[in-house]
């Protein structure tokens, strides 16, 4: 079954152009999830930037099935999730998590 993607062609921007290849789970360009986790390891080869993107959301079930993510150019998960653009130069082992912080209380 073709995966129907989020955004398409027409709405993507040059904003992370000449970065490389990367991974990124479904929950982003199927879902339209924003990056919560990512993490850079060593590229296997020169197209490779070294980008593993997920939502954060993501099981081991769900990561062990090799249909729930794909390679793309890292200019297409910045598209998704703009706020990356600031961290694709950290170094190699770097990892990222989003968190949110919720306040409870009378306001």
């Amino acid at each position: 079954m073709a995966k129907v993607f989020k955004l398409k062609p027409e709405d993507f921007q040059n904003i992370a152009v000449g970065y490389g290849g990367c991974i990124a789970t479904d929950m982003i360009t199927v879902q339209g999830k924003k990056v919560g986790y990512m993490y850079r390891e060593e590229p296997r080869n020169e197209m490779d930037s070294g980008w593993c993107f997920m939502s954060g959301k993501e099981s081991q079930k769900y990561m062990d099935d090799p249909s729930n993510h794909e390679i793309y150019d890292v200019n297409t998960i910045a598209n998704y999730s703009p706020d990356i653009t600031e961290f694709l130069d950290a170094p190699y082992g770097s990892v990222l998590k989003w968190t949110v912080k919720i306040r409870r209380g009378l306001f």
